[in-house]
């Protein structure tokens, strides 16, 4: 993981244990190696890491939090399922509160604020070129979270903020389906040209639209994983 200081230069950040842990298992999730229902193998992580099981319960509470695991009585941490209801009601609750939040936001974006949007849109091109997922979602996660903080609310940032942490998972899991970076990509350069014209009601519908794109192709991923089965 990176952080940016005050001068604009990435700083290269080491992982703790426990968020080793959390990408190991995020991956292994996300990937298909452990799939929904399935045993979380504690004792495997434990001697694959050559660790303790604290650590690990520790990273488990963490993705449990964020959607990718349930705790379950005499099995303990299952990959959580994903549903076509809980899949449909996150994003309409986004959908809204990130459209709503874009719309007063683009009213009072500043110059640097839009050279900012444009510039993380740019580095989210260049990590499809890697093929980088989690890369293109934590630039994500800022290009949005530009709108909710110029937005001025801080109770909707904080609720937004709250909500997307904790259904991480399926935002992972859209951006990671074939062709959907891509599209992204190409929502958020409408979202920056109607921003440039201080169209609020069109930012707004734009990244309503945007989130509700990842909820379509979601959806779908799933009802062909049912047909499979």
């Amino acid at each position: 993981m990176e952080k940016t200081s005050k001068f604009g230069v990435p700083v290269e950040r080491h992982l703790t244990l426990r968020e080793r842990i959390v990408e190991f298992i995020k991956d292994a999730v996300i990937s298909g190696s452990l799939k929904p229902g399935e045993r979380v193998p504690e004792s495997e992580i434990a001697e694959q890491f050559g660790i303790s099981r604290t650590p690990i319960r520790e990273a488990f509470r963490q993705l449990e939090s964020e959607g990718f695991l349930s705790m379950a009585p005499r099995k303990g941490a299952v990959v959580s399922p994903i549903t076509e209801r809980d899949v449909r009601e996150f994003y309409s609750i986004k959908s809204l509160l990130e459209g709503f939040a874009a719309g007063i936001a683009c009213k009072t974006l500043t110059e640097k604020e839009l050279s900012k949007l444009k510039s993380l849109n740019s580095e989210m091109m260049k990590n499809i070129e890697k093929d980088n997922v989690k890369a293109f979602f934590r630039l994500d996660n800022q290009f949005h979270e530009i709108f909710l903080t110029a937005c001025g609310n801080e109770k909707l940032c904080t609720l937004t903020n709250q909500l997307v942490e904790q259904f991480e998972r399926f935002r992972i899991t859209a951006l990671a389906l074939p062709g959907r970076m891509e599209n992204s990509v190409k929502q958020h350069a409408e979202i920056i040209e109607a921003v440039e014209k201080r169209n609020d009601k069109l930012v707004a519908d734009l990244v309503k639209a945007n989130a509700e794109s990842n909820c379509d192709v979601l959806v779908q991923e799933l009802m062909n994983e049912e047909r499979r089965a």
